[in-house]
């Protein structure tokens, strides 16, 4: 039994997974990034997070982004530009849209935008 798991695996190594982290720090540069569907969405989990902790706005939050992120720029990029832009909204800081299969393999692919 999978007690006291959160996300998605992807059957995949921990360096693998890091990608989560890449795919945030290309949406916050471009305001889009173009996937799969389910790593658009567990990603859209983390992606809402960050800018949650974004609109806190104090050094413990800058530093848990940091941690996740590790990239400077970005990180101020996010508390600077995106917490200011989502100051009022309660949630819900990004969509999945969804695209047309991949056609390589069919894979079904979304775009992950900010709101």
């Amino acid at each position: 039994m999978d007690h006291k798991t959160k996300g998605l695996k992807f059957a995949k190594s921990t360096r693998q997974r890091q990608i989560i982290s890449n795919m945030i720090k290309g949406l916050i540069r471009n305001g889009k990034v173009d996937t799969t569907v389910t790593r658009a969405k567990e990603t859209q989990r983390y992606a809402d997070k960050m800018v949650t902790l974004a609109k806190r706005g104090d050094q413990h939050a800058r530093r848990q982004a940091f941690r996740f992120l590790n990239d400077k720029e970005i990180v101020t990029e996010l508390f600077e530009d995106i917490a200011e832009e989502y100051g009022d909204r309660d949630g819900g800081y990004t969509r999945v849209l969804r695209l047309p299969p991949r056609r390589g393999d069919g894979a079904e692919m979304a775009r992950l935008t900010f709101v």
